[in-house]
């Protein structure tokens, strides 16, 4: 891994190789310095900041970070993280007993739970259309998931790209094709922005969801939830403040709403146009060339992994972004997967997450095992070729066994 310079400003561990940037990503020095003179700025006059000057600083925020996703800044609130921005959702829809509620299993655990828990407390059903480990197509998807669909169905809950298995799915198609049926789609684009282009006024999702602390690399709290202009009018903060009977007629309910929730540090969300500018200094082509270079080294990361583990990829480049899969030939356990997952860190000392498939949310029934095991590698602009070659020196080691009795069967 680089080591800390103008060029790759991280604080990360110079003696961890770290390509686990998807869990949590990383911030860059030069934004907490910005975040962290907006603390001081509000702790010296918490009333002038948080009273007089946070609307407007917020704005400011709304409208840079709209800009970059190509969002509408009038539906566009700010929430702590994509789970809240999902749970935000789920929560203020209203469902009737035998409403179905489609999602894929390649979904995030916690999403799964939040549409588990809304379908339980209407009488509702939650239906999980199920895809192989390494998705081949994005007809593949469109396909399986259309097939899914029955006359009950009132909202498709998908990401844009899947946590657990890395794959960028065809979410605008998905939106167009469910709009023609009458079905609203929550996107769940928690990995999404910095990670690959995005336009979010064409992808026109009835609601959107992202974090911002992942691969724009703003600090840990900064969140995005965007709503369809038809669909304002039904979306609520977890939270009711102040904003619920907030008599001005110069801002909208929705941002009235969602602004102040209650005292908190908003500095995360004010630091966000910071980290935006920042990261796009650090390539020469801007954010075009930051993704596509992170693009370019996962792809070449999850080449020499599979190398070493002489596995056969499927899933397609162009559905890979900074992130790719290699799946493990050992068996699939929950125990078998923290097992090397924490020798890699500690012995190895390589920070890499062994993805368990499906997440527990998506099994067809709690007590069923994982199907597959997988390496989830993430690219950023501080890991290098070597580090990829670290892990797959290690893994082949690790499961040196398992690799000669599938090299025997071949």
């Amino acid at each position: 891994m680089r080591p800390f310079s103008p060029a790759a400003p991280w604080r990360l561990r110079p003696d961890v190789i770290f390509l686990n940037h998807g869990s949590f990503g990383a911030c860059p020095v030069p934004v907490l310095e910005h975040q962290r003179a907006l603390q001081d700025e509000l702790e010296s006059g918490p009333v002038a900041f948080l009273a007089t000057t946070f609307e407007d600083r917020i704005d400011a925020a709304r409208q840079a970070t709209a800009a970059f996703l190509g969002a509408d800044p009038a539906g566009l609130v700010f929430v702590p993280n994509a789970t809240t921005g999902v749970s935000t959702v789920l929560r203020s829809l209203h469902f009737e007993p035998g409403d179905e509620l489609l999602t894929i299993d390649h979904e995030y655990n916690a999403a799964l739970n939040a549409l588990a828990e809304v379908a339980h407390a209407a009488g509702a059903k939650v239906v999980t259309a199920h895809l192989p480990l390494e998705i081949e197509s994005d007809e593949q998807v469109l396909e399986t998931v259309l097939a899914a669909v029955t006359a009950r169905t009132r909202l498709v809950l998908v990401s844009q790209i899947t946590s657990p298995t890395a794959t960028i799915l065809p979410v605008a198609a998905l939106v167009r094709e469910l709009d023609a049926r009458g079905i609203d789609t929550l996107v769940d684009g928690a990995h999404a922005p910095g990670q690959v282009p995005l336009d979010l006024r064409s992808v026109g999702a009835a609601y959107w969801t992202g974090n911002c602390h992942k691969w724009v690399c703003s600090p840990k709290g900064s969140a995005i939830l965007v709503v369809r202009e038809d669909r304002r009018s039904l979306v609520r903060p977890l939270t009711i403040s102040h904003g619920w009977n907030d008599a001005r007629s110069d801002r909208s309910r929705l941002w009235k709403e969602f602004d102040w929730t209650g005292t908190g540090d908003p500095t995360a969300i004010l630091a966000l146009p910071t980290a935006i500018e920042v990261m796009g200094r650090l390539h020469p082509d801007g954010w075009p060339g930051v993704m596509a270079a992170n693009h370019a080294l996962a792809l070449d990361g999850r080449d020499r992994v599979a190398r070493a583990l002489g596995a056969a990829t499927r899933v397609p480049d162009r559905m890979f972004g900074s992130m790719a899969i290699i799946p493990l030939p050992i068996a699939p356990t929950e125990a078998a997967a923290r097992a090397l997952k924490a020798t890699l860190m500690d012995e190895d000392r390589i920070e890499v997450p062994i993805v368990t498939w499906p997440v527990p949310a998506a099994r067809r029934s709690p007590t069923d095992p994982p199907s597959a095991l997988a390496v989830r590698i993430s690219a950023q602009l501080y890991n290098e070729p070597a580090d990829y070659d670290r892990l797959a020196v290690a893994l082949a080691r690790r499961l040196g066994a398992a690799l000669a009795r599938r090299l025997g069967e071949r």
